[in-house]
């Protein structure tokens, strides 16, 4: 069997699994693998909130099974153990994390919520290696994830009750067994297969192999050093009596490989890491001397304002519009109908295909599902109208940003006025046309984000909710379309409220939405069960903001909720990169404050709201859900 030699690694040590889960037994025995099951005491109370993704939440959780097991094992036991292996297997879905289901009816807003979508399954990996110094325990740990993402059919009523009145679901992170009854659940699976069961068996083996197998002899990097001969600069684990080699981490962004759509964080993360076989060079003394990574993420950032310019310049010109039938067009035939020169459009449309944008064949250019869905003006989750302002006002605005950091933001979002031959934007307001574009714009992202923060939280326990200022009513149509039984008010002033119908949606439920004109700081506040605050006005002192949610709680009854929208991630390394968007956006903002997850956690229980839920959502900012408590 191919995986024997590294599973062989472990034969002669005691090998120790931190799980109680007859699945990944399972697994690992038909692998060869031997070893004791000491299931963790670990109570896993982590804070989901508190980690950048569901994954480092899963990472965590694994590796402090395996180490309360480990020590545990070397306080009461005679051998410590030489290697403890934990896992922990999370479902996420739009940004929540499912686990294990606590109850009939929690198992069932679970698979709801899973019904018809595609979700992920991480499980989090920690290897332990452990040894003893002095009578002291010494660890070192290698931690890794898998992704594998599976996608449900439309689940009927009776299926799913049918389904957890069996009670497979009880004992299963996201309420299904795919290996047994809720493998019927399961429309299609990308990735490891055991994943979802529970241990992904393939990367483990591969882990091992890194840790245990030294690279060849031509693979061994030297380093020269001025007055000493050159060395090995290679430790493995193979190694552990003879050695203290350091931890081995292993962190892997998904679906950022490199030449994909989005891989530039993944070449900026990797970065740090050795240089491929053959990277090397030969010095004067005939040692082999390390060459510094390719800075590949780096040139990628210099060049993101081409790469920008380009997608402007092609939805200006309307290619993608022009590709919809789904009929291909040489480069002569697109040039034509834009406008344009062969030679440039020829260009153009090859930069889109590398983008990722567009396809080639021999008939021609084509758009891609992703163009087709977000770039055709006009199409219901169309982003046009957003690069259309991002070209024409964004852009200017970070052309003088050097000035903009120096002087400060202007009132109304505009770049510093024109000097020294600099052009530059009109003091005052923005004309009409150029307000209603924006307006465009923030609606197009906002319906967006608005369907998954609508389902981010469980929210069947209210009937009625109020929107204190509506944001042009993307949020309000989601949450009655995500809950049919809720009865949605938005809570604006009538400038804002005039603006709404401009964006009504077609075939929306937009019956249960009412829109009542009033200023949420100063007007009554309609009853409801669920208020919710799209943004805290980062231009608003802290004792308005006090103000408004001491209003708030006064008409929120016991049991009823608090949702804080659009709330920035925390600052930690894990939500830096994270929250990028939003912190470019601030750049040329109006001055004023950016409220945090953390913070708004803080405020809700200053005014009397607990039971907090937390819903990070990806690179968007967060929200925070409390639950007014009895005074």
């Amino acid at each position: 069997m191919a995986l024997c030699p590294v599973i062989g690694k472990l034969l002669h040590k005691r090998v120790v699994l931190a799980s109680a889960s007859p699945r990944r037994q399972e697994i690992l025995s038909n692998a060869g693998l031997r070893f004791e099951v000491v299931p963790s005491k670990f109570k896993e109370t982590l804070s989901k909130a508190s980690f950048p993704s569901p994954y480092a939440y899963a990472i965590e959780t694994a590796k402090q099974k395996a180490l309360e097991v480990a020590h545990r094992l070397h306080q009461k036991d005679l051998r410590t153990p030489d290697v403890v292996i934990g896992a922990d297997t999370i479902v996420a879905v739009d940004g929540l994390v499912l686990e294990k289901p606590v109850d009939k009816q929690d198992a069932y807003h679970m698979l709801s919520r899973l019904s018809g979508k595609e979700h992920s399954v991480f499980t989090g990996v920690a290897i332990v290696h452990c040894t003893t110094a002095d009578r002291l325990l010494e660890t070192q740990v290698s931690e890794f994830y898998e992704e594998t993402r599976v996608t449900f059919s439309e689940l009927s009523e009776d299926l799913l009750w049918e389904y957890i009145h069996s009670g497979e679901p009880m004992d299963k992170a996201g309420g299904y067994g795919i290996q047994s009854l809720g493998g019927m659940l399961v429309e299609s699976v990308r990735g490891d297969f055991l994943n979802v069961v529970g241990f992904p068996l393939n990367r483990f083996c591969k882990q091992l192999a890194e840790l245990y197998y030294p690279p060849r002899g031509q693979d061994v990097r030297r380093v020269k050093h001025d007055s000493i001969p050159p060395v090995d600069s290679f430790e493995t684990l193979g190694d552990l009596d003879a050695g203290d080699p350091g931890p081995v981490q292993s962190h892997v962004d998904p679906g950022a490989g490199p030449g994909s759509p989005g891989s530039l964080r993944g070449e900026l993360e990797a970065e740090g890491d050795p240089p491929a076989r053959g990277s090397s060079e030969a010095s004067c003394n005939g040692a082999v001397e390390a060459q510094p990574p390719f800075p590949a993420g780096l040139l990628d950032l210099i060049d993101g304002f081409k790469v920008s310019k380009a997608l402007f310049t092609a939805c200006r010109l309307k290619v993608f519009d022009l590709l919809s039938d789904g009929a291909p067009r040489g480069a002569a035939d697109v040039a034509r109908a834009v406008d344009a020169s062969v030679c440039g459009t020829r260009r153009l449309l090859e930069v889109c295909v590398a983008l990722g944008l567009l396809r080639k064949t021999e008939q021609g250019y084509s758009n891609t599902e992703l163009a087709g869905r977000h770039l055709v003006s006009g199409g219901a989750r169309s982003l046009h109208g957003l690069i259309l302002h991002s070209d024409q006002r964004t852009w200017d605005l970070f052309s003088h940003l050097e000035r903009t950091l120096r002087e400060g933001p202007r009132p109304h979002g505009g770049a510093p006025g024109g000097q020294d031959g600099q052009p530059g934007d009109q003091v005052g307001p923005p004309c009409r046309e150029t307000q209603l574009q924006a307006l465009k714009a923030a609606h197009t992202l906002s319906s967006l984000t608005a369907r998954r923060l609508a389902s981010a939280f469980d929210l069947s326990r209210f009937s009625s909710a109020c929107l204190l200022g509506g944001c042009r009513g993307a949020l309000a149509w989601e949450l009655a379309r995500e809950c049919p039984r809720l009865e949605v008010t938005v809570l604006d002033v009538p400038d804002e409220l005039e603006q709404v119908s401009c964006f009504q949606p077609q075939g929306r439920p937009t019956a249960r939405v009412s829109l009542v004109p009033g200023d949420p700081s100063r007007d009554a506040l309609p009853t409801a069960d669920l208020y919710l605050l799209p943004r805290l006005p980062p231009d608003w002192p802290d004792d308005k903001v006090h103000q408004l949610l001491r209003r708030v709680a006064g008409c929120c009854r016991p049991g009823g909720g608090l949702l804080l929208a659009e709330v920035a991630l925390d600052e930690d390394p894990g939500a830096a990169r994270r929250g990028l968007r939003p912190k470019l956006d601030l750049l040329v903002q109006t001055p004023g404050r950016d409220w945090t997850l953390g913070e708004g956690r803080r405020l809700l229980e200053q005014h009397g709201f607990g039971d907090m839920q937390v819903a990070p959502a990806g690179d968007l900012p967060g929200a925070v859900l409390g639950i007014r408590m009895r005074p």
